[in-house]
């Protein structure tokens, strides 16, 4: 059979065990990721979601950080990802009851970004209107602000520098794309890159900011 061990063992070099990479592959991605969710979400799947960067989801959808119903705690990234989104009191009475609660108290709590009876599309929407703005930029934001969420204001401060110096780098022209949109110039005479082929240069050629 199986050897469950292997799931939590971590790899030389890697950050996060087999368990956890499930639920933290998603903040590797430099791109966004929506989660929508509905019926039940327990567990790991909750962890999976919590991972994600935005989450939707519907008012009645079930909740519930399972693993203590078990006599386990929550292994798949939940002490990471829960922290950034919750207080440690309620972290901590979430797991230790397992409690069941729904979507709308999940947004209450701050585990849900939106909720509502048409979450997926919902998603689709905000995934549309990301995609208006340069990936370069998009895929900065995340970095920025994954890695700096909890950082010292030191280190913050210094790696917003550093990633704002990529994106000023040459050749810019996701960067000059972005700045005339935002400053309204005629369709004629804006530096518009999507104009010129289908797609933003990131999503043809790779992002700087892939890890």
């Amino acid at each position: 059979g199986y050897e469950w061990g292997k799931l939590l063992e971590r790899p030389e070099g890697k950050l996060v065990n087999l368990a956890q990479e499930v639920a933290w592959a998603w903040r590797e991605l430099p791109v966004p990721v929506l989660a929508v969710t509905h019926g039940i979400c327990y567990g790991g799947g909750l962890q999976i979601a919590l991972g994600a960067d935005f989450r939707f989801s519907t008012p009645d959808c079930k909740f519930s950080i399972m693993e203590a119903k078990w006599g386990l705690v929550p292994d798949m990234s939940g002490s990471v990802l829960l922290r950034e989104l919750i207080s440690i009191d309620l972290a901590k009475e979430l797991t230790m009851t397992a409690r069941v609660f729904d979507g709308a108290k999940a947004k209450e709590y701050g585990l849900i970004s939106h909720v509502s009876e048409t979450p997926y599309e919902d998603a689709v929407a905000l995934a549309k209107e990301i995609t208006t703005r340069s990936p370069d930029s998009v895929a900065a934001t995340k970095l920025l602000f994954n890695a700096t969420w909890d950082a010292p204001e030191a280190r913050a401060l210094e790696l917003e520098t550093e990633i704002q110096t990529k994106l000023l780098l040459p050749p810019l022209k996701n960067t000059m794309a972005s700045a005339s949109q935002g400053l309204g110039l005629p369709k004629a005479v804006q530096l518009n890159f999507k104009d010129r082929q289908p797609e933003w240069r990131g999503t043809l050629e790779g992002t700087p900011f892939e890890k």
